[in-house]
């Protein structure tokens, strides 16, 4: 019983130092014999500032229920970024998704210079002086994303 308290206590700790933020809403339908049936679905990316960066795709009939469960799934997905002492990345790093490319380069002393969903993912991950480039004929934010996620996974330190 004990241990159970004490996960409970490690997993609130855990859930009130992340950051959330919504990259994309969409009510989706399905028809059916007697109409439309909608249902929403949210795509959610949290993070710690510090390194720590997890992003979820919650589906529910309701909004709210749709942003937790992408928030749930983002935190069981969590990346750890190796970052250098200034919070930038170590090298550039490249990633696909579908049709959607993300490119990620290191760029001291300039910001993040990226877009859409790349911008919200690096800045709950506390990356700093990156510059980044959407190269996609589609403007999918979830491939986008994912994508992006891709790429920062794939840093080495």
């Amino acid at each position: 019983m004990a241990e159970v308290v004490e996960r409970l206590k490690a997993d609130q700790a855990t859930q009130s130092e992340l950051d959330h933020k919504m990259i994309s809403i969409r009510r989706v339908t399905r028809v059916v014999k007697g109409g439309r049936r909608f249902s929403f679905s949210a795509l959610v990316a949290a993070g710690d500032k510090r390194g720590r960066l997890g992003l979820g795709l919650g589906k529910a009939g309701d909004i709210s229920e749709a942003i937790e469960k992408g928030f749930r799934q983002a935190k069981r997905r969590m990346l750890t970024l190796p970052l250098t002492h200034d919070h930038s990345i170590l090298h550039e790093v490249r990633a696909k998704f579908g049709s959607s490319r993300v490119v990620i380069r290191p760029a001291p002393r300039r910001g993040i210079v990226a877009g859409s969903a790349v911008r919200v993912l690096l800045t709950l991950a506390g990356v700093r002086d990156v510059s980044a480039k959407i190269i996609s004929p589609s403007k999918n934010k979830i491939n986008i994303a994912r994508a992006a996620m891709t790429a920062l996974s794939s840093l080495r330190p």
